[in-house]
Formats: C-alpha cells, structure tokens, sequence
C-alpha cells in the first residue's frame, strides 16, 4: 500500500475521459489500496483513479462520520441510470482543487450501477452525501470537476489561482486536513 501523489489543478489529465477496467487482478486490487491509503491520508471521502494519475473508471469513497467505524467502498465501472427530478445543494470541495469550496446543485438521488471488488454487478440507489459524492467522482471518470457546475466567472477565477500557484510551484496546495470538505 503507497500513498500516491494526487494532481491538481490546472493538470489536464484530470480532464481525460477513463477507461473501463477489464479485469480485476491483482495490480487492480493493489491500485485499490493506494487510493484508500492516498484517500485516508489526504483526508477525504472519495478519490477516483484519474486523481492519482491513473486513468480507470474506478472509484474509491468511505462517506462514514468521524464518529462511526470506516466503510470503504469500491465502484468499478460505475454508472448513473437514474436521477431525481429533485436536487439538493452541497458545499463541495475536491483533493484536486485543495482549499476551495462551492455550493453545488446535483439531482437529490440516483442510481448507480457498477462492479464490486469482486467483479459482481451490484446496484446502489443512493441520496445525501453518498449521492453527492458518487456524482463528484463519477464527474471525475469523465473529465468533469465540480467547478464546471459553478458559474464561469467563479470558476476563471479559481483556475487563474491555481495556475498562477502551478507557475510558482513552491507552495503545498494540499494542506487542508479537514475530511469532511474533500470529496475527491
């Protein structure tokens, strides 16, 4: 198990599209547990494969309170069939875009199908922050980051931040520690 480094923004691999995983071994197993080590250790809730460089349609997320035992859960492949009609509003933030957060309305509930770590086909209808989230990180396996759901002019404004902050390079971006805020 490795902690990986997570990219930030402004790197354009955060903008690819993943690929399906087509078989789950063990390299996939062992990328698995660096992402919840890489997760964990970040702190967040949810971390897709694209955020530590590699470009595979799978999730990790453990969406547990501080006070409740950890519950980490694995998405491959994972996909949106149902939305809600119904939204809610989140402040979200992300491991890639570290100290900065924004409203953001998504549809309230959804349903997801996916594959399991076993590669069992399972379906999860999901509402509140687990909802939120697997609609952050599924974002991610296309290319999307939360500040695409925020208005242009929010979101110029934090990308000329963080590629004025990439120029510098000097700075650790990555130094807020509260879990709870860091989606993925």
């Amino acid at each position: 198990m490795a902690i990986r480094d997570i990219l930030i923004i402004p790197e354009k691999k955060l903008r690819l599209k993943s690929e399906l995983v087509k078989t789950i071994d063990k390299p996939l197993r062992a990328l698995v547990d660096d992402m919840f080590a890489t997760m964990y250790e970040a702190p967040g809730i949810g971390l897709a494969a694209i955020q530590i460089g590699e470009p595979l349609r799978l999730i990790t997320m453990d969406v547990a309170g501080k006070e409740e035992p950890k519950d980490p859960r694995v998405f491959i492949n994972p996909e949106i069939v149902w939305s809600s009609d119904d939204t809610s509003t989140y402040e979200e933030g992300c491991l890639s875009i570290p100290e900065y957060y924004e409203e953001v309305v998504r549809p309230a509930s959804i349903k997801v199908k996916f594959l399991d770590i076993d590669g069992k086909e399972q379906e999860l209808t999901a509402e509140g922050l687990l909802s939120t989230c697997l609609q952050h990180e599924i974002d991610h396996l296309n290319g999307v980051l939360f500040i695409d759901h925020i208005s242009k002019l929010k979101r110029d404004m934090v990308m000329k931040k963080f590629k004025k902050a990439a120029k510098k390079s000097g700075g650790d971006l990555a130094n807020d520690k509260e879990p709870s805020h860091h989606i993925g």
